[in-house]
C-alpha cells in the first residue's frame, strides 16, 4: 500500500514520486492551500495539497475533507520545504500531494494525541493513546532494550529456554494466580511468580548458562512499577560464585545502556552491604543522586528530657536519626507538617525538627519545638555530628530500627527531590549481603528476605540454625537511582541445606515434600553450585524512556484497582463455563 514511511522521507527523496500510509495528525485549510501533517510510527512528513495548472480540484477537495486522525494512503512528490522545520527529521521537506484517499474517517475522538486525558482515559482508550509520538518513542525504547540483552546474551552462549507458564502453587511471597484443571477436578495450576524451580532444574541438567525474557504474575496490589502480570530477563549460570555473576551482569547492562539510549554508566559498579545501606539510606535501594544520608545519634541523646529520644536511644532494638536536609530552613510549617504526614504514612509516630537559622548563634539561631529539651552541649553535637549549616533543616525520626530506617528513608528520598537535590545522570550499586531471614509477628515464623532457595553464607547447618536472626545471605541486588532493577542470589545446592531452611521457614517435611519433592530429588544427584539474577524489564525500560511509571512502557497494562479498562477484565464467567472446570463463585460475605 505504500512506498516509504512518513518520518523516513528525506532529502535524497526529492523530485520522486512515494506513497505514504498514516493519520492526520495536523489538518490545515488555508483556503486555496491545505496542509497535511501525516504520520506513521517513524515519524510526521508535511503534505502539500495546491492547485495546479490542471487546477487538481479532486485532491484540493479531498484534502479539505481530511479530520483529525483520519486513516490516509497520500501519493506525491517529495520537494524541498521552502521553510525548514528542524524540529522533526523530515522538517527539509514536504509531499506535494497528487492523490489522497480516505482509508477511514475518524469519528471525534474522546481526546487528542496532543493532551494529557489522565491515565484512566488513556488506559480505556489505549489504542489512541499508543499511538502518540511520545508513547511510540517509549515503547520502542522498550523494543530496543530486549532486542540488545538477546544480542548480548546470544553472542556469549548462554540458551533461550521456555519454562512452563501453568505450574505448580508456591508457600512463599505474593499470593499465585490460579488456574482450575478442567481434567482434574478439584486441583488447580498456578501461574508462575518467577521461572526460579525451573531455571535451577535446568543448572542441574547441565545447561550451564540459561536465559529468558519471561513473563511472571503476581496477585498483589499494584503501584506505579508494580502489576500483576510482567516481564523479566531471567538468568542463571552454573558452577559460579557471586562476582562471576555480577560481573557477567554488569558488563551487559553497561553494554545495553550504551546501544539503546547512549549513556556509559561506571566502568565499576561500587558495592554497598544490606547494613551499611539501611545505616546511612535507610533503603535497601538506596538513591546514590541524593547526597544526604543519616547521622545516628542515639549516644547522644541518652540523657536528654525528650523522652521519644531517650525511650528509642535506651530500647534495645531502637533507633535515633537525624537527617540533615540543606537549605530547608525556609520551609513553613505546613509543609513541615505536610512532611510529618507523608512520614506517617511509612510508620512515624511523629516527626522531630529543627531549623538551623544561625549557627553563629547557638541556641538563639535554632528554631525548634523539641530544642528546650535538649541542652547546650547535645544540641552543639548534635549540630557537629550531622555537619549542619547556617539555613539547613534537621529532621529527627526516633523507632524500632526497622520503622525508623522506613520512615525516615522515605522521607530522605522525598526531600531530595523537592529540595531539587537529586544529582543529574546515572549512579549503579550492588547491594549485597543480605538478611537470610526476616521474623514475622503476625506469622510467628521466619520468612525468607529474598525466596527460600537463596544460600545462607554459612556452610555449616548448625550454624545455620543456631544464628537464624543474624544469619546473612548470599543475595545481590543490582540498583540505579534508587530503583532495585535487578535481584539474584547464588542457590543451595545441597539437599541437607535446602530442608533445614524449609524446617527454619516453617515449611515443615511433609509439606516439603509435597510442594518441592522434585527440587529436593534433584538436589541428591550431583547438582553443581549454581546462582543467577532476574532483571525487570519493564521497571528499566522505564528508567531509559523516563518516565516514572512502568504502565507507560507497557503496552496494555492494569490500573491500580488491577482492571483493564480496555476489555473490562476481569469479569464474571457464565455458570455453565464454571462448571466445565469444576469452579463455584462464593458470595462475599457482606461486613
Amino acid at each position: 500500500m505504500r512506498t516509504h514511511f512518513c518520518g523516513l522521507v528525506d532529502e535524497s527523496l526529492i523530485g520522486q514520486s512515494v506513497t505514504l500510509c498514516g493519520w492526520a495528525d495536523v489538518a490545515r485549510d488555508l483556503g486555496g492551500l491545505c496542509f497535511i501533517d501525516l504520520r506513521d510510527h517513524e515519524g510526521i512528513v508535511q503534505v502539500v495539497a495546491e492547485p495546479t495548472d490542471e487546477g487538481n480540484a479532486e485532491v484540493m477537495a479531498a484534502a479539505a475533507q481530511v479530520g483529525y486522525e483520519d486513516c490516509l494512503r497520500i501519493t506525491g512528490t517529495v520537494r524541498a520545504r521552502h521553510s525548514v522545520n528542524d524540529k522533526i527529521k523530515t522538517g527539509r521537506v514536504e509531499v506535494v500531494a497528487t492523490k489522497i484517499e480516505v482509508l477511514n474517517k475518524a469519528e471525534p475522538l474522546p481526546f487528542h494525541a496532543h493532551e494529557n486525558p489522565g491515565e484512566d482515559i488513556r488506559l480505556q482508550y489505549r489504542y489512541l493513546d499508543l499511538r502518540t509520538p511520545a508513547m511510540q518513542r517509549k515503547m520502542r525504547t522498550r523494543t530496543k532494550l530486549v532486542a540488545a540483552l538477546r544480542r548480548y546474551l546470544d553472542e556469549r552462549g548462554f540458551q533461550d529456554i521456555e519454562t512452563p507458564i501453568l505450574t505448580k502453587a508456591t508457600p512463599e511471597g505474593a499470593r499465585d494466580f490460579l488456574v482450575p484443571a478442567r481434567m482434574h477436578p478439584g486441583e488447580f495450576y498456578a501461574l508462575p511468580q518467577s521461572p526460579q524451580l525451573f531455571k535451577q532444574i535446568l543448572m542441574m541438567a547441565g545447561f550451564d548458562r540459561y536465559y529468558q525474557i519471561a513473563r511472571c504474575f503476581r496477585d498483589e496490589a499494584l503501584r506505579a512499577d508494580r502489576q500483576l502480570e510482567f516481564t523479566q530477563l531471567d538468568m542463571e549460570f552454573a558452577w559460579v560464585s557471586e562476582r562471576d555473576v555480577q560481573d557477567t551482569v554488569e558488563d551487559m547492562i553497561r553494554v545495553v545502556f550504551r546501544e539503546v539510549i547512549g549513556v556509559e554508566l561506571d566502568a565499576q559498579f561500587p558495592r554497598m552491604t544490606f547494613e551499611e545501606a539501611m545505616r546511612r539510606y535507610g533503603s535497601d535501594k538506596p538513591d546514590l543522586r541524593i547526597a544526604m544520608e543519616f547521622t545516628d545519634i542515639a549516644e547522644l541523646v541518652k540523657q536528654c528530657e525528650f523522652k521519644v529520644f531517650t525511650d528509642w536511644a535506651n530500647h534495645e532494638d531502637g533507633r535515633v536519626i537525624a537527617l540533615r536536609a540543606p537549605g530547608a530552613a525556609s520551609l513553613s510549617r505546613k509543609q513541615i507538617d505536610d512532611y510529618a504526614a507523608y512520614a506517617g504514612k511509612f510508620g512515624a509516630k511523629g516527626l522531630a525538627w529543627m531549623k538551623v537559622e544561625d549557627t553563629a548563634k547557638g541556641r538563639e539561631g535554632i528554631s525548634s519545638p523539641i530544642a528546650k529539651f535538649i541542652d547546650d552541649e547535645t544540641l552543639a553535637a548534635i549540630l557537629e555530628s550531622t555537619g549542619a549549616q547556617s539555613g539547613d533543616a534537621i529532621f529527627f525520626g526516633a523507632a524500632t530500627y526497622k520503622t525508623a530506617s522506613d520512615f525516615m528513608g522515605a522521607l530522605r528520598l522525598k526531600l531530595g527531590k523537592d529540595l531539587n537535590l537529586v544529582e543529574a545522570g546515572w549512579r549503579p550499586l550492588w547491594v549485597t549481603d543480605f538478611p537470610m531471614f526476616e521474623w514475622d509477628e503476625d506469622e510467628g515464623r521466619y520468612v525468607a528476605l529474598h525466596h527460600p532457595f537463596t544460600a545462607p553464607a554459612v556452610d555449616s547447618i548448625d550454624d545455620l540454625r543456631a544464628n537464624a536472626k543474624t544469619a546473612v545471605s548470599r543475595g545481590y541486588d543490582m540498583v540505579l537511582n534508587g530503583n532495585e532493577i535487578g535481584g539474584g542470589s547464588i542457590r543451595i545446592h545441597n539437599s541437607k541445606m535446602q530442608s533445614a531452611v524449609f524446617d527454619l521457614l516453617g515449611i515443615g517435611a511433609e509439606e516439603a515434600e509435597a510442594k518441592f519433592g522434585f527440587l529436593l530429588d534433584a538436589l541428591k544427584y550431583g547438582a553443581p553450585p549454581h546462582g543467577g539474577i532476574a532483571f525487570g524489564i519493564d521497571r528499566i525500560a522505564a528508567l531509559m524512556a523516563g518516565t516514572e511509571s512502568i504502565r507507560d512502557v507497557i503496552a496494555f497494562p492494569k490500573t491500580t484497582t488491577a482492571q483493564c479498562t480496555m476489555t473490562g477484565a476481569p469479569s464474571p464467567i457464565p455458570d455453565a463455563q464454571l462448571a466445565e472446570v469444576h469452579v463455584a463463585v462464593r458470595e462475599t460475605p457482606k461486613a
